[in-house]
């Protein structure tokens, strides 16, 4: 018997083969309960391993159409939406994907300004901030030119209302001593071009709406009058790119500065175009000569809806208007808001909606009108049967005029809208035609009830 430490010649026992194996089973088992990193689970399926290394070197590698639908599902899930629009753009339709890329990069997403589709707002949106942003002869062409073939299928409305002009640095100290008046607006004459459009709008064959303006936002101290300056050659480069798209339906040009001379070049590269139904020009230094432009673009268009308003408009420029309307079988909505029409303008207008069967609204507001428009538009109101809508607000009507409009009224079953507020008409002409109006609508509620056929018994 062995011999214990020390020579004290205590025995220790010995132990048999399966106590032995037990303690070491027991042994095992107590370590495998007290690890807390030992877990099964921790090691994912080799399909998870698969998805992660896709959606890891997706750039690279993009396998998506090589999915099985539930597994694209997954990845499309988890990419980031950083990744390079080249690799995406004509790859990814998924709308969960281009919403998670709109909602991570602008707080304010509203889809219905875009179709309903995310990710057409996507790539409208970002062309938008690329052109909002470029400085010519500073940033690269190429930025806009490469994105062509990425957003050309998905980009039917932009909506631009920045262009920045060339950065002159060499010129700022002789700015500095310029007023606010007319100089800098000669010394500005020189060569501050904007982006040139005709190598964007004509390679975008889904375009349909194009809303700009030529301007700076938030130049806050920076201010010069330079920078709100839309020249001669801007607008060939606009009027040009505008007649190659074919499919545009609504054109928008405002705060400007548009003048007669750019007008009539607009409108010669507008005539006979082949899909324009709606052109705004307001907010602009548009006269008389640039109003007989429009006229002549009246009848050889298809146009709609046209707005004019807050220009320099006066009585010859809506008499030219009037006679292109007298004739004209397409145009539907009129808006010549703040101008200086008058009543030799006003008349002109009334009596050509005589003759005019096709237009349905009208805006007259701030025009300095008064009781001769008003003795016209009675007539009007009598003999025409499409319009709808007038707006004589903000114009010296007075209570005579309002009276002459009241008695046309009373013959009138079609008019529902009709603006007098600040037209200086009497309390009671004004509440007797708010009840003739009231009239109206419910009549052109029921009318399409009544249109129905009866059912049969």
């Amino acid at each position: 018997m062995p011999q214990a430490a020390g020579g004290r010649g205590r025995a220790i026992p010995s132990l048999r083969p399966s106590q032995s194996r037990f303690m070491a089973d027991s042994y095992c088992v107590h370590r495998i309960i007290e690890d807390p990193e030992w877990c099964l689970i921790a090691v994912p399926p080799l399909t998870e391993l698969c998805l992660q290394h896709i959606v890891q070197n997706f750039t690279n590698n993009p396998v998506l159409d090589r999915l099985p639908p539930e597994d694209q599902r997954k990845v499309l899930a988890r990419l980031p939406t950083g990744l390079p629009l080249t690799v995406t753009a004509n790859l990814i339709s998924d709308e969960d994907y281009w919403k998670r890329c709109c909602t991570d990069r602008w707080q304010v997403c509203d889809i219905s300004n875009h179709g309903g589709s995310w990710k057409r707002m996507f790539f409208e949106r970002h062309l938008e901030n690329i052109l909002k942003c470029f400085v010519p002869n500073t940033t690269d062409p190429d930025q806009v030119l490469e994105l062509i073939p990425l957003c050309r299928g998905y980009v039917r409305k932009l909506e631009v209302d920045q262009f920045l002009p060339p950065v002159k640095e060499d010129q700022k100290e002789e700015r500095d001593d310029l007023s606010d008046s007319g100089s800098d607006l000669e010394f500005g004459e020189v060569c501050i071009h904007h982006y040139d459009l005709r190598a964007l709008v004509p390679a975008l064959p889904l375009l349909e709406e194009l809303h700009l303006t030529y301007g700076v936002k938030e130049c806050g101290m920076n201010f010069e009058w330079n920078l709100f300056k839309f020249t001669y050659q801007d607008c060939c480069n606009l009027a040009a790119a505008v007649k190659m798209c074919h499919n545009l339906k609504i054109f928008k040009l405002t705060r400007s500065n548009v003048d007669d001379d750019k007008t009539r070049l607009l409108v010669r590269n507008l005539l006979d175009h082949p899909s324009l139904v709606e052109l705004d020009l307001s907010h602009n230094l548009i006269g008389d000569k640039g109003a007989r432009a429009v006229s002549k673009l009246i009848n050889c268009s298809k146009l709609e809806i046209l707005h004019l308003c807050n220009n320099q408009i006066s009585n010859e420029g809506a008499q030219a208007l009037a006679q292109a309307l007298a004739k004209n079988c397409t145009l539907t909505s009129l808006n010549l808001r703040l101008n200086h029409v008058e009543d030799e303008g006003g008349e002109a207008v009334g009596h050509a909606l005589l003759t005019n069967t096709t237009l349905k609204s009208l805006h007259l507001g701030g025009n300095r009108l008064a009781e001769p428009t008003a003795l016209v538009f009675s007539q009007v109101l009598t003999q025409n049967s499409t319009l709808t809508c007038i707006n004589f607000s903000c114009n010296p009507i007075g209570p005579d005029g309002g009276k002459q409009l009241l008695e046309g009224l009373r013959c009138n079953q079609i008019l529902t809208e009709f603006d007098l507020r600040l037209a200086e008409v009497d309390e009671e002409s004004e509440y007797l035609i708010s009840q003739m109006l009231w009239a109206n609508r419910d009549a052109a509620r029921l009318q399409p009830l009544l249109q129905q056929p009866a059912e049969p018994l």
